[in-house]
């Protein structure tokens, strides 16, 4: 005991075990707001918000059964650190790689109503299905080792690569979205292109958190594996999937905020990293803002 540190393992799990229970926090309020101020988006994109939020929650309480194994069941046992993976970690990846494919899967699917183009979203749907895939076989494999050391040793290229597949896929997508965005800017009115701005920027934001919170999380499990401190990261760019989802569902009331005279804006469903903006020329010099769905919305006032 007098040579056990438990800063960078028991610290490290409570430092993300308490991050992302504040995210979580901040991803239910946020789906409070939109199952209240959005209850005419259609229902599967409803239920795909419900279904991600359900993911977070079960993620949330593994995080939390994690905490109280290591820190009270295994209290004075640091050595029970290196055996077996508790049962509410390997349960935890589950969730996460679950929760992380249909956040990808959904605004792929965006992606290609918007361009109408089947080649990009087909490759993030293959990008997204993979880390899934690999999330599933690694939960079953956690499930039979003896020890971390064991499975770090045996299946850390499956860890690697599938982390490194997740960060490849926000990054495909955040790009996809910019460029898309950045031509229909290019034949927007003015009035048009301060909304289309604040996608973009918006665009940005949310892909390079989750993208830098998984480079984190892969630099430092494949130089530091003797500790938790990818733990952390690993679950703060867990928490950040569905918080971008339904950050993006909710920003269209901020753009009905910004949107200048002589334009209006049509609220439609978002996509995990940004709204789709398609812009139509109409009489008397009228704009139309529409998300990448066909569906249309009442207006609000």
């Amino acid at each position: 005991m007098a040579t056990f540190n438990p800063n960078p393992t028991l610290g490290a799990v409570q430092i993300g075990v308490l991050i992302s229970y504040i995210l979580f926090g901040v991803a239910t309020t946020q789906a409070y707001l939109y199952f209240t101020r959005y209850p005419d988006d259609p229902r599967g994109v409803r239920a795909l918000t419900a279904f991600v939020w359900a993911c977070d929650l079960a993620r949330t309480i593994c995080l939390g059964a994690v905490l109280y194994t290591y820190t009270i069941t295994d209290f004075t046992h640091p050595e029970r650190l290196d055996g077996p993976p508790a049962l509410s970690l390997c349960l935890h990846t589950f969730f996460s790689v679950l929760t992380a494919a249909c956040v990808q899967g959904f605004f792929a699917f965006r992606i290609y109503v918007f361009t109408k183009k089947v080649y990009i979203p087909l490759l993030i749907w293959c990008m997204a299905f993979l880390p899934l895939l690999g999330g599933i076989v690694l939960f079953a494999l956690t499930l039979r080792v003896p020890s971390i050391t064991v499975y770090v040793a045996n299946w850390e290229w499956l860890v690697t690569t599938n982390w490194s597949l997740s960060v490849a896929t926000d990054l495909v997508i955040t790009t996809t979205l910019v460029i898309v965005l950045r031509r229909q800017r290019s034949r927007a009115h003015n009035k048009t292109a301060v909304v289309v701005d604040k996608l973009i920027v918006w665009t940005i934001e949310t892909g390079l958190l989750t993208s830098v919170s998984s480079i984190l999380t892969l630099a430092f499990f494949v130089s530091m594996k003797t500790n938790y401190i990818w733990l952390t990261f690993y679950t703060v760019s867990t928490g950040l999937f569905p918080n971008s989802l339904l950050a993006s569902l909710n920003s269209r009331a901020s753009l009905r905020a910004i949107q200048p005279p002589g334009l209006k804006v049509l609220a439609s469903t978002g996509s995990p990293s940004s709204d789709g903006v398609h812009i139509k020329t109409e009489s008397h010099v009228m704009y139309d803002i529409q998300d990448e769905t066909t569906f249309k919305y009442p207006e609000t006032t």
